[in-house]
């Protein structure tokens, strides 16, 4: 059994994962504050690791969103709207020293490689030579994969993979589809975007209107992408996926004016059916990225493979004791 944690925007999982299978057991999850300072960040972190029963030695896979130097475990964050307090922190060191059950090492990897890997070798596209995975969060994280592993460049790929680095109409692409944006443009503090769908469900024009706006431009960006790169297939993960309901009809608009017109997004088109073109939300466990990162650790896929550029900035100490940390275990 491998340990992994995945970090996201708003919460941190840990959990066990036997490659044998991709079963994943003992499984934690907590909620995490990307605004917080760099200790309480990484304290909840810590907390969430240390429940898992992990001898020491253990080899860990970890996903985490970019920027970040994946190579030594350093944290580049620096005006992506999440993770402020951790740039140019070595989070690499702060884990090794700072778990309960010392690790014998840890490899990092980027969160939307470790899911679209998960979703290839075990999950919804399994069977597609080349496909792209979305996630849908905090911002748009993204991956292109082709015969087993991710690629950073080629025709139809963004730069340094990134569709987060691309534009609409000259604004970045994080400025329509992302939560703040989407936050932005709907113009009611009290409400988050899962409750923005709940009212577009309930028939509420505005929330429909602003969520269908940000998904197809989404599509429309990424369609023309998809066509290059031969994909067959796109699955879509993070915290908007699971409104499918409303994200597959406006995605699926935007990438058919893109060029890509997708199949039925209620159907699991045969990747071996010539011009089949699957759209899918991520599996409904949600252990994709968990898989992938224990692929990574457990030697599966070359985590070298497709890794960004690294973003340098000046790294900088961060005590690593293991403080007491209060839990909270609410969800």
């Amino acid at each position: 059994m491998i340990p992994v944690l995945e970090i996201g925007g708003t919460h941190v999982t840990a959990a066990l994962v036997d490659l044998r299978d991709g079963r994943v057991t003992s499984r934690t999850r907590e909620p995490l504050d990307a605004d917080g300072d760099a200790e309480a960040i990484l304290g909840r972190v810590r907390d969430c690791a240390d429940g898992l029963p992990v001898p020491p030695g253990a080899r860990w896979g970890v996903a985490v969103p970019g920027p970040f130097d994946y190579a030594r475990g350093i944290a580049l964050f620096k005006g992506v709207g999440k993770f402020d307090a951790l740039y140019g922190i070595d989070v690499r060191a702060a884990l090794l020293h700072g778990l309960r059950q010392r690790p014998g090492d840890i490899v990092f990897l980027n969160d939307a490689h470790a899911f679209l890997t998960g979703e290839w070798s075990a999950g919804t596209v399994r069977g597609h030579r080349r496909a792209v995975g979305i996630t849908l969060g905090t911002g748009v994280g993204s991956a292109f994969l082709a015969d087993g592993r991710i690629r950073d460049t080629g025709p139809g790929i963004p730069p340094e993979g990134r569709m987060d680095l691309t534009e609409i109409d000259g604004r970045p692409l994080e400025d329509t589809v992302s939560r703040r944006a989407i936050l932005a443009r709907y113009g009611d503090p009290r409400a988050d975007v899962h409750e923005i769908a709940g009212r577009a469900r309930a028939g509420e024009e505005r929330a429909r209107r602003v969520l269908d706006d940000a998904f197809t431009t989404l599509g429309v960006a990424l369609g023309p992408r998809m066509v290059d790169f031969g994909a067959t297939a796109l699955v879509v993960g993070g915290s908007m996926a699971r409104s499918w309901d409303l994200v597959a009809p406006a995605l699926s608009t935007g990438l058919a004016a893109g060029g890509w017109t997708p199949d039925d997004p209620r159907a699991w088109a045969d990747p071996l059916s010539p011009g089949a073109r699957a759209i899918r939300p991520a599996g409904s466990a949600g252990d994709a990225a968990l898989v992938g990162a224990a692929r990574a650790a457990g030697g599966a896929l070359n985590p070298e493979d497709g890794k960004r550029p690294i973003r340098k900035g000046p790294p900088q100490a961060l005590a690593c004791e293991d403080p007491s940390h209060r839990r909270d275990d609410r969800i």
